[in-house]
């Protein structure tokens, strides 16, 4: 059986090593008694005792149900992380002479990228003596975050590491304009 993390981090009833406690839950004033008097009121209830801040003077305790109180802190968490924005980083390579015909080819993919909000990394790759290139390689990096300035934001100026020129642009956050050629197409279909 998997082991639960969560019900490991909390002491229960007699786990709890403490002369008093601070217990709070729902329905009664939060109050200070003696543990022995905390576990009598959470048994009388049919819940537990869950000791929730250790460091507190007294330390804290909640009479809830154990299961449903792990089950709520579960959902929480799942909760928080299907709320978090998850950002790839595509690739893009060229070399310091990429010609017109792959330069486009690459831009109408770093543009596809950037709608559907990844980050795009492109470099220009330098092998052997191609590396006297550099200024070659600075253009094709300026050039490409130039046309894909209404699509995303360079984040900074190209750096040159090792044989690699590399730049990264970000995805505008309001999203980037749709093409309206895809109106057209469908009308041509629909004579």
């Amino acid at each position: 059986m998997k082991k639960d993390n969560l019900s490991d981090q909390y002491q229960v009833n007699d786990e709890i090593r403490a002369r008093e406690v601070r217990i709070v839950g729902e329905g009664f004033e939060p109050k200070v008694v003696s543990l022995r008097e905390a576990l009598k009121i959470a048994d009388d209830m049919e819940l537990d005792l869950v000791l929730i801040s250790p460091n507190a003077v007294p330390p804290v305790c909640r009479i809830v149900d154990f299961s449903k109180f792990i089950y709520q802190l579960k959902k929480k968490q799942k909760e928080a992380k299907a709320k978090q924005v998850k950002i790839d980083v595509k690739e893009i390579r060229f070399g310091p002479q990429t010609d017109d015909h792959d330069y486009n080819f690459k831009l109408k993919h770093a543009i596809g990228f950037l709608q559907n909000g990844d980050k795009v990394k492109a470099y220009v790759f330098f092998r052997g003596r191609s590396i006297l290139f550099k200024e070659q390689g600075e253009n094709i990096l300026a050039r490409f975050a130039k046309d894909l300035e209404e699509y995303g934001k360079q984040e900074q100026a190209p750096i040159l590491e090792g044989k690699r020129m590399t730049i990264f642009i970000s995805p505008k956050k309001g999203g980037a304009p749709k093409k309206a050629d895809a109106p057209k197409q469908e009308d041509n279909n629909n004579e």
